[in-house]
């Protein structure tokens, strides 16, 4: 793992107390010792969460939204500048290669994935480009998001009038330091994210502190993740699995756009009802487990733990697959020995505002 110096931010993370931790051999911060008081930062206050986790491939050249709209599960062909969607980039076969949020601006696609899909992406599109006059580049961002109750009022303070409709992104600057701000549909409680470059990312979290959000670890941010059943990807979602699987098709998918590569699989799935051998669902746990807990039944695996937490609202939580024969709503399951139930929603399972 390079170390947790080598984040952009890595000063003012020291500085606020951070407790570094990694993901997939990227150094994050896990939290800064109070998940208590991160977790109603995300709720009730206005959070802000350094996302070195995520990354950005520029897609350029005259076709780039007809090559685009071949390729990703969503509509993007009729986006403006300052529109956006999330999409998904399948094999032809229907695994899941990447999920990504696709910003449209005047001249170029922005293509924001997890930080180790965006060469693989860029691998995909390319050997399917052929003679098309579209080029694509890493671009080199930091992300930051910004969520809770208050995110939107905190963008304000600092100056950026927030974008009201998903995906929707706006230009703005912090210190005098370009950002784009972008409503974030997979952030937790409609929060956003801000794009900005490496030198410049400094200016905007201090913009931000200044406006009123407090900093807050990938830890307290699962937590409301799995609250919000927002599956991301390399935690819950992998190459392995098939978009029904995810519980994301809703967002994800248009079934009035034309063909895209893995479009038959997603269609003969859902004409099939959306049945699958397994999906996601979330788990009422009685005691805490870790990521990658066989979830069984009478001894049998029939899953397993993607993301776990502790809510401080709601006690030891999950995101896991389960099999289609025990993921219905209520089921009694166990995890590391543990009875667990199977939730669809957890304000359904007794969870309180």
């Amino acid at each position: 793992m390079p170390p947790p110096s080598d984040l952009p931010l890595h000063d003012a993370h020291a500085k606020a107390g951070a407790l570094f931790a990694e993901r997939r051999g990227q150094p994050v911060v896990g939290s800064y010792g109070d998940l208590a008081g991160e977790y109603s930062a995300l709720r009730q206050g206005a959070a802000v969460v350094d996302l070195p986790t995520r990354g950005v491939l520029e897609a350029a050249g005259p076709v780039r939204l007809k090559f685009l709209q071949g390729m990703l599960s969503n509509d993007v062909a009729g986006l403006s500048p300052g529109r956006g969607c999330r999409a998904a980039l399948l094999a032809a076969r229907g695994s899941v290669q990447a999920l990504v949020r696709a910003l449209v601006e005047k001249d170029v696609v922005l293509l924001e994935a997890d930080f180790d899909r965006v060469l693989p992406a860029q691998k995909v599109l390319e050997y399917y480009r052929v003679a098309a006059p579209v080029r694509f580049a890493p671009r080199p961002v930091a992300v930051l998001a910004v969520a809770g109750g208050e995110a939107g009022a905190v963008l304000r303070r600092a100056g950026v009038e927030a974008p009201a409709e998903a995906e929707s992104h706006v230009p703005a600057s912090f210190g005098g330091e370009p950002v784009r701000v972008a409503r974030a549909g997979d952030v937790p409680g409609g929060g956003f994210v801000v794009h900005a470059s490496p030198q410049g990312v400094r200016a905007a979290w201090d913009a931000l502190l200044a406006a009123g959000a407090r900093p807050v670890g990938l830890d307290a941010l699962d937590v409301r993740r799995i609250e919000a059943l927002r599956p991301w990807w390399g935690d819950d979602v992998t190459e392995e699995n098939l978009l029904h699987e995810t519980g994301l098709v809703p967002e994800l998918v248009s079934f009035n756009k034309g063909c895209y590569v893995g479009q038959e699989i997603v269609a003969r799935v859902d004409a099939r009802g959306g049945h699958v051998s397994k999906a996601l669902r979330g788990l009422r746990l009685g005691g805490p487990v870790a990521a990658g807990t066989a979830v069984t039944v009478g001894g049998r695996s029939v899953g397993r733990v993607t993301t776990a937490g502790v809510s401080p609202r709601l006690g030891p939580i999950a995101l896991a697959y389960v099999h289609r024969d025990h993921f219905g709503a209520g089921t009694a399951v166990e995890a590391d020995g543990r009875l667990a139930t199977v939730v669809m929603s957890f304000d359904d399972a007794g969870a309180t505002a």
